[in-house]
């Protein structure tokens, strides 16, 4: 998780900077101010990759957002339960952090509270996880073109329940020691 946070985090913009070493000068970049940066979980699973966000920067802003499936519903379809973001959101690089992109159901409901009630620019987030599905990534891409992905994974593509699949089951329960 640390590997794919930190390529995340690498993906912010940056401004070129000459740096002077023992063995002579050389282009190096500087990072964001951290705290202009908001680190932003889908709650339970997510919060295992903002752990490691926070390891490597943990001066970043910290946000939650509540969203579960409906696992009765054929689409399993995604509803927000809870949001804690913070202010000036909407000045801010956001790293939205869930480990598992399926449907694409979760990502899509923290992405339209984000860009549409938090009014973040698309272009200022990234969306970083684990494993994906080809069908998740679509639908993404459909809906939100300028939002980046960083993933570890891409695999196979979802079973019938709509769960990944080689996948490893529910990632925040595997993660958890709750099965």
């Amino acid at each position: 998780m640390r590997l794919v946070a930190e390529d995340a985090l690498a993906e912010f913009p940056f401004t070129t900077v000459n740096i002077n070493t023992p063995c002579g000068p050389c282009r190096g970049r500087h990072p964001l101010d951290p705290t202009t940066i908001c680190a932003v979980s889908i709650i339970r699973s997510g919060d295992c990759l903002l752990e490691a966000v926070r390891e490597i920067e943990p001066s970043c802003k910290v946000g939650k957002i509540l969203i579960q499936r409906d696992e009765a519903h054929p689409d399993k379809i995604a509803q927000l339960y809870y949001r804690k973001l913070p202010a000036g959101l909407a000045d801010m690089h956001v790293l939205l952090c869930d480990p598992m992109l399926a449907t694409g159901g979760s990502a899509l409901c923290a992405l339209d509270l984000l860009c549409r009630e938090y009014q973040v620019p698309p272009s200022k987030i990234i969306f970083c996880n684990m494993i994906c599905a080809p069908e998740g990534l679509r639908i993404l891409a459909e809906r939100y073109p300028a939002v980046k992905i960083v993933t570890a994974c891409v695999d196979e593509g979802l079973n019938d329940d709509k769960f990944i699949v080689p996948g490893v089951g529910d990632y925040g329960d595997r993660f958890f020691n709750t099965l």
